[in-house]
């Protein structure tokens, strides 16, 4: 299994989910930091062969390189997560040329070049998962790029699936809300407190998702009790 972006937030949830489910899993990170070492640390003491590589899947080598990591370490695999993105709220009449560009190439060209280069390692019965967001759905101030790029992915899902289905590859996305991960934790304790009660107003259930939530559903779709869900958009958002 391969998760692009795992060492922080959503992706790290589904790493360490899948992780003890025992599956092998191949992870991703952009940057040294103390949370990559961490993950290290917990995945240590779990079954399986776990492998926390540095790649910055928006860059085609890094991709490219990735998917021959993953080939090296695990043969093939029976599930590509396309979790790395990025997102800098910036009001539209401010929105320059590179933010856009940057928000395309981190958020769907990493997810085109990471998927497309892995192809050859999935077989029949696999399963491919992207990341959209709630907010494609319903809009939001400060977010035209960010929004725009995460509808496309809604796009290349449904595409891919009718493409890929053929050979028994499924392809899902899964479009979470506001979920409570440590960005909020590195938050000034009354920001996070005021952020909290302000996201978990704008959900039926009145609260923040947590990445286990979000990895849940993952596993589900990557599972053969999924095995006829394809091209669809999972939206695990509290139903905002």
């Amino acid at each position: 299994m391969l998760v692009t972006g795992g060492s922080r937030g959503i992706g790290r949830g589904i790493v360490l989910a899948a992780a003890r489910a025992g599956a092998d899993v191949v992870t991703c990170y952009r940057q040294e930091n103390d949370y990559v070492t961490s993950l290290e640390k917990e995945l240590a003491p779990l079954p399986g062969t776990h492998h926390v590589l540095r790649a910055d899947v928006s860059v085609a080598a890094d991709a490219r390189r990735l998917a021959e990591r993953a080939k090296e370490l695990l043969g093939g695999l029976d599930a590509v997560v396309n979790n790395a993105g990025d997102f800098a709220p910036t009001p539209y009449a401010e929105l320059t040329d590179a933010a856009w560009a940057t928000a395309l190439q981190s958020n769907l060209n990493s997810t085109h070049q990471v998927t497309q280069t892995v192809l050859p390692l999935l077989g029949a019965g696999a399963s491919i998962v992207n990341f959209g967001s709630t907010v494609a759905r319903i809009g939001m101030a400060g977010g035209v790029h960010y929004t725009a790029v995460k509808q496309a992915l809604v796009g290349l899902t449904r595409s891919l699936a009718r493409e890929l289905g053929p050979q028994g590859i499924r392809v899902n996305t899964v479009s979470p809300g506001r979920i409570a991960t440590e960005a909020l934790d590195e938050l000034p304790p009354e920001v996070a407190a005021q952020q909290r009660a302000m996201f978990s107003k704008f959900n039926a259930l009145g609260r923040l998702g947590t990445p286990q939530e979000i990895a849940n559903v993952v596993l589900f779709l990557i599972s053969d009790q999924a095995s006829y869900i394809t091209g669809q958009n999972i939206h695990v958002d509290g139903c905002v």
